[in-house]
C-alpha cells in the first residue's frame, strides 16, 4: 500500500497535536505522500500546547509539502482526484457537526467535500468533549453514512470528563489499511 495519495486534515483539538504528529510521522512513513490541510483557525491560533507556526512547520517538516489552509487551495482535490484516502484528525466536535449536515466553511469541510465527490473513503479520528452529548447525533449520522471510517476512539476521563471522546491514534494506520478495502476497524469502542 505504498505511494497512496493521502490528505490529512487537522482541526484545532490542540492538546491531541504532539500524538497526531506521531501518528502522521506513521502515515508518511507507511504510505509515502501525504497532502496537509489544515483548518483556518488551527492554522492561526496560539495556545497553551504551542503555536501554529510550531505545528505548521513540524507538519510541513513531515509531509514535505506545505500546508493548505484556505476552502480555495483545496477545492482542486475534487475534479483532480488529488487523494486516495482523507483523513480528518484530530476532528473536533465543531467539524463533526459540519460534516454530517454538510456545512463547508473550513479548509477542511471543503476537502473533504471534493473527496467524497469521488466516492472516496474518509478516515475520522475523533477529538471531541461533546462526543457522547451535544455530538452524539452527528456521530450516529457519520457512522451509518458510506465512505465514513472511524479510528477506534474511547471516553479520555470518564470521571471527570464523562462526554468526552478521543481517538486511539495508535490504530490510525490500521483504520486506513482498512477503509481502503471499504471496512470499519473492529472494535470501534476502545476502553482506555
Amino acid at each position: 500500500m505504498d505511494n497512496l495519495k493521502v490528505g490529512f486534515a487537522i482541526c484545532g483539538s490542540f492538546c491531541t497535536y504532539e500524538k497526531m504528529l506521531s501518528a502522521m510521522q506513521a502515515v508518511k512513513d507507511r504510505y509515502g505522500d501525504i497532502t496537509p490541510i489544515m483548518s483556518e483557525n488551527s492554522a492561526s491560533t496560539d495556545t497553551r500546547f504551542g503555536t501554529a507556526d510550531h505545528f505548521i512547520s513540524e507538519v510541513e517538516r513531515i509531509c514535505g509539502k506545505k500546508i493548505l489552509s484556505t476552502i480555495e487551495a483545496v477545492e482542486y482535490i475534487g475534479p483532480e482526484n488529488a487523494l486516495d484516502i482523507l483523513v480528518i484528525a484530530p476532528c473536533t466536535g465543531n467539524t463533526l457537526a459540519k460534516i454530517a449536515h454538510s456545512i463547508t466553511d473550513t479548509a477542511v469541510t471543503m476537502a473533504c467535500k471534493a473527496h467524497l465527490r469521488n466516492n472516496r473513503p474518509v478516515v475520522i479520528a475523533i477529538s471531541t468533549n461533546d462526543g457522547l452529548s451535544g455530538n452524539a447525533s452527528n456521530l450516529g449520522l457519520l457512522l451509518n453514512r458510506k465512505n465514513f471510517y472511524f479510528v477506534p476512539f474511547c471516553q479520555d476521563d470518564a470521571e471527570k470528563k464523562p462526554f468526552s471522546l478521543v481517538a486511539d491514534l495508535d490504530k490510525l494506520c490500521e483504520t486506513l489499511d482498512l477503509a481502503l478495502k471499504g471496512r470499519q476497524l473492529q472494535p470501534i469502542l476502545c476502553v482506555k
